[in-house]
């Protein structure tokens, strides 16, 4: 296994997955999360300290060789962002490996994401290779309008600045990812979910969580004055959430 990954606490496994950031993103929610449970934090290939890929990516299978890698047998996935997204996917490929899957913020294979949500995306690529122009436009988006303003900015800058120097280091690869989409099989999600939103979150991703309440039996909370990243200003009630739903 070349993925970098973190094994702390004992108890039920606890696999938690993150998107274009690195183990940081849950400085504030692993501690709590290992009093009770076996937390595995890890890298993505080509972010943190995972090495940089050298073919397509696969974040599926990627997550199949950790789990078995570590002899999990079954999991409660945590994903937050992409990190969601692949949790989602995995969830339906492999639902006998996932005991419970928690969604925080997730994207979804195969939804069409708005006309405003490219032109942003499109201004940040133009920026490159400015770092810095790149994460200002980055935390001007309508998804990190909390963080942005709270103590954790500093370590939200610090992550983003580290996956984007990584980024530039890949080359010119492409993620792999199970088809149909995940868009079309909603109804297919066998696992026990929770999805949990912020309430300050872009437009974008909470038509994405009410994709979830429409076309699955996931439930959905929302967390008032949270963005995207209710993991960084929010970790005390999103471990209550997590925890509650976990032991149901």
């Amino acid at each position: 296994m070349d993925l970098y990954y973190e094994v702390n606490g004992i108890g039920q496994p606890v696999v938690l997955l993150t998107g274009g950031a690195d183990v940081r993103n849950w400085t504030f929610v692993a501690p709590l999360l290992e009093k009770h449970y076996k937390v595995v934090a890890f890298d993505g290939r080509g972010t943190g300290k995972s090495p940089s890929p050298i073919e397509d990516v696969n974040p599926v299978e990627d997550l199949l060789s950790l789990f078995d890698h570590l002899e999990i047998n079954q999991a409660t996935l945590i994903g937050h962002s992409m990190g969601g997204q692949i949790a989602t996917e995995f969830a339906l490929n492999y639902p006998e490996r996932v005991s419970k899957l928690i969604l925080l913020a997730p994207g979804l294979s195969g939804f069409s994401y708005s006309k405003e949500f490219g032109e942003r995306m499109k201004k940040v690529h133009e920026a490159a290779p400015d770092i810095d122009k790149m994460i200002e436009l980055l935390l001007c988006d309508p998804s990190n309008r909390v963080v942005a303003v709270s103590p954790h900015r500093d370590l939200m800058v610090q992550m983003l600045r580290h996956h984007m120097n990584r980024m530039f280091e890949w080359p010119p690869v492409k993620l792999i990812w199970p088809q149909p989409p995940a868009i079309e099989r909603l109804g297919e999600l066998s696992v026990n979910t929770l999805l949990i939103i912020g309430k300050e979150e872009s437009p974008d991703n909470l038509l994405v969580a009410n994709y979830f309440r429409m076309h699955s039996d996931a439930r959905i909370i929302e967390i008032p004055g949270a963005d995207h990243m209710a993991n960084l200003t929010h970790p005390e009630k999103l471990y209550s959430l997590i925890t509650d739903f976990m032991e149901e």
